[in-house]
């Protein structure tokens, strides 16, 4: 197949990506493509990429640092602001140490081919994020996919696996379902089978859990429970990157042997500093959460009374299960001639005949957003309920 008969391919059954022009900041109410929209497709759920504080904090480090690191962090782009963030999220988290990465894919890129080799085993869910299968692959460890949330399964392969280095990873809430792992049973297997446990926290970290310090808080697990924590910091947070937490061998084994942490620039030690200035705001405003929470319970209340076909989810990800691509594209356009962006998840990102409508929620948006959504809805529900 020729290079332009696959995106011809692509085009015809529905799985073709575009990418959006967007020209205003992120926030609810946008412009994009010329036309101004209700976006429901962002993961800034607290609210804060456009905040006035994490901006102000941006242009005032933008001054005193200017704009690029000049190098990785392991010549000379270390700077005092990526030390500090580094050790705010160590104690945020309550690990011994945290280390930047200047993206989650590259963070678990990096876990994984410096912690594994060939001979070792991977025990991965088979709904985690691209970036977790990736990097289990590139490490040459061998991988076994356990059933999504299936601790039985799990189990069982930890059971038969002879390997004497393992590792269970795991994302600490799904990025395309919404639905949490299911974090005890997972420590309480890794301690039985003398297994790492490695916690992809990109949906949780600042969201759930007390003063949102992410799924481990949320079921009252310990830091030293779980020994390697990942989460991103271009979600909840707001600005870019991410951080891996753990113990300080780990941190310093990382420093000397994650390929995707030594060989690249550092990012902006401005992006450190407005990143400060969000984890600040996520401990001092409580009420972000709540806001999120309660317009979580106000959209899945609203669409049940329709007889939406909702995925189980208590988080900001609202998944509307629609099964076809072509109707899942459909379904995106006719919200968006209404003013509404919602994005429609279709395969490779989800399994084949599972393409959604994925709703992503955020404590910036109000009653009347999700009313005008709710709205929207309804008039598509008969095609909706036709697919499911």
């Amino acid at each position: 197949m020729t290079l332009r008969q696959f995106l011809e391919q692509q085009q015809a059954q529905g799985l073709y990506r575009t990418r959006r022009l967007v020209q205003s900041p992120q926030q609810p109410e946008m412009r994009v493509d010329g036309q101004r929209v209700i976006s429901f497709c962002s993961n800034d759920y607290l609210g804060l990429a456009n905040h006035p504080e994490v901006r102000r904090s941006f242009q005032q480090a933008s001054e005193r640092y200017g704009v690029g690191s000049g190098a990785a962090h392991l010549v000379n782009g270390h700077s005092l602001a990526h030390h500090r963030l580094e050790a705010a999220l160590a104690e945020f988290t309550g690990y011994p140490r945290a280390l930047l990465f200047s993206t989650g894919y590259m963070a678990n890129l990096g876990v994984t081919q410096a912690l594994l080799q060939r001979g070792d085993t991977v025990f991965a869910d088979r709904l985690n994020h691209a970036s977790l299968l990736d990097g289990a692959r590139l490490s040459g460890a061998r991988l076994w996919r356990y059933r999504h949330n299936d601790t039985e399964s799990l189990a069982g392969y930890l059971e038969r696996s002879e390997a004497t280095k393992r590792l269970i990873m795991t994302d600490g809430v799904f990025s395309m379902e919404g639905d949490l792992a299911l974090l005890p049973e997972l420590v309480a297997l890794a301690k039985q089978h003398d297994a790492w446990l490695m916690v992809d926290d990109a949906h949780g970290f600042g969201v759930l859990g007390p003063q949102g310090k992410g799924s481990l808080a949320h079921y009252g697990i310990a830091p030293a429970d779980l020994p390697i924590y990942m989460a991103t910091l271009g979600k909840a947070l707001g600005t870019a990157g991410a951080f891996v937490a753990g113990s300080e061998t780990l941190i310093e084994y990382l420093i000397q042997t994650a390929r995707s942490y030594i060989y690249t620039t550092a990012s902006p030690p401005a992006i450190a500093a407005a990143t400060l200035k969000s984890l600040e705001i996520v401990q001092a405003e409580p009420e972000r959460r709540a806001q999120l929470q309660t317009l979580i319970q106000q959209f899945r209340s609203n669409a049940l009374d329709l007889d939406l076909p909702l995925l189980t989810s208590s988080t900001a990800i609202q998944g509307i299960l629609v099964g076809d691509s072509p109707t899942a594209v459909k379904l995106s356009e006719q919200l968006l001639a209404a003013g509404l962006l919602v994005t429609a998840i279709r395969p490779p990102t989800v399994p084949k005949g599972t393409a959604r409508l994925r709703i992503t929620l955020s404590a910036a948006h109000t009653a009347q957003h999700i009313d005008r959504l709710i709205d929207a809805l309804a008039k598509n529900r008969s095609l909706l309920k036709k697919q499911a």
